[in-house]
């Protein structure tokens, strides 16, 4: 009898020694496989983003063949060829990368300060101040540079009315205001398409849809977009902490104050900047930050938002594509056709991740 219970005891011992190392391998193995998936989504996120790169160079309505464009980008083309890949559609495609970068930034930082996935980058008034002082300029015929010049002064008017009116009420009362206000610039802005000349309507129309023909040089989008992501990858702890909830921020001493404000000015600026650049281009900032959520099963800002930034610009630049293609040589306004797109991949991710939530730091 002792001999069979020092036996059981001994078998004890040594499955509750043995039972954590394999969990603990286990743990190791899905997180080696997790990686390695990761690791491939990564990779064919970046090939995608190529490729759109490249088709968006070779297509269009000027009429030059793939192949000539191809040759321009060697050094080895007529100067036609040169001057339409080079003054026209590089910078472009380069807009529609940094502007879809910066939107999908934006919403990955306005969803980690309201804890809400239908959080975007518009849901701050910020592209409806920048669109009153948008369209005010061209009902007064002013240039490109005014009408630019004008829409930053609304789109960081309205920041500065939203943090005045809604400080010291939390994120839910800066939520209502933004909602407020951006409710209060639409109808300013229908009082003024009214008004204004049938000549103008059309400029307007175009840039409260979105185009990419008025980012102009695409280097101030390019850095802003490059420097915040950047920022978020380094500040993913905080941005993690906070997007877990104020209890779990005051658990391990975030300033929660601080970095709410430090957060919206971030996210309302980089908002500002895409705004001026392309107009009003939706869902690029709602639904990248939830595909990506999705596709690499994480919430965690260190992956999160580098992706999300890189797939916001694929998809906005492949939005442009087919706004500058489908209906040569007519031009469809890029932010239509991402409205278009978005709808119907919102829903789907919607359906995907009500079957299993992610977790911040995964």
């Amino acid at each position: 009898m002792d001999v069979s219970k020092s036996r059981s005891s001994a078998l004890g011992e040594a499955l509750s020694l043995v039972q954590p190392n394999g969990d603990r391998s286990a743990r190791l193995e899905r997180a080696r496989r997790s990686s390695a998936r990761r690791w491939r989504l990564a990779g064919a996120l970046l090939a995608l983003a190529a490729g759109v790169f490249l088709l968006s160079l070779a297509c269009g309505s000027a009429g030059i063949s793939a192949d000539r464009m191809l040759h321009a980008l060697a050094g080895n083309a007529d100067p036609v060829a040169r001057s339409v890949l080079f003054e026209l559609r590089l910078p472009r495609v380069v807009a529609g990368f940094a502007v879809g970068g910066l939107l999908a930034i934006a919403g990955v930082l306005m969803q980690a300060l309201f804890r809400n996935p239908l959080a975007d980058p518009y849901v701050l008034g910020v592209s409806g101040g920048a669109a009153v002082g948008a369209v005010v300029a061209m009902a007064l015929g002013a240039a490109l540079a005014l009408v630019q010049a004008s829409a930053i002064v609304g789109a960081f008017g309205a920041i500065l009315a939203v943090y005045a009116l809604g400080r010291g009420g939390g994120t839910a009362r800066l939520l209502l205001v933004g909602v407020a206000l951006a409710s209060a610039c639409g109808a300013l802005v229908t009082v003024l398409l009214a008004l204004a000349d049938a000549s103008q309507l059309r400029g307007m129309i175009f840039w409260l849809a979105g185009d990419l023909e008025w980012a102009g040089s695409p280097l101030a989008s390019t850095t802003a977009a490059v420097v915040a992501a950047a920022a978020a990858v380094l500040l993913a702890r905080p941005l993690n902490v906070l997007a877990a909830g104020d209890q779990r921020a005051r658990s391990v001493g975030l300033e929660l104050e601080a970095w709410r404000l430090i957060v919206y000015v971030a996210a309302a600026a980089l908002t500002a900047v895409a705004v001026v650049s392309a107009g009003t281009i939706g869902f690029v900032g709602l639904i990248t930050p939830h595909t990506i959520r999705v596709l690499f099963r994480t919430s965690d800002h260190r992956i999160v938002a580098p992706a999300a930034a890189l797939l916001g610009g694929t998809l906005l630049a492949a939005a442009d594509l087919a706004a500058r293609t489908v209906m040569s040589p007519r031009e469809l306004p890029v932010g239509a056709v991402t409205a278009l797109l978005g709808a119907p991949i919102f829903i789907m991710l919607l359906r995907t991740a009500a079957r299993g939530p992610t977790r911040p730091g995964a």
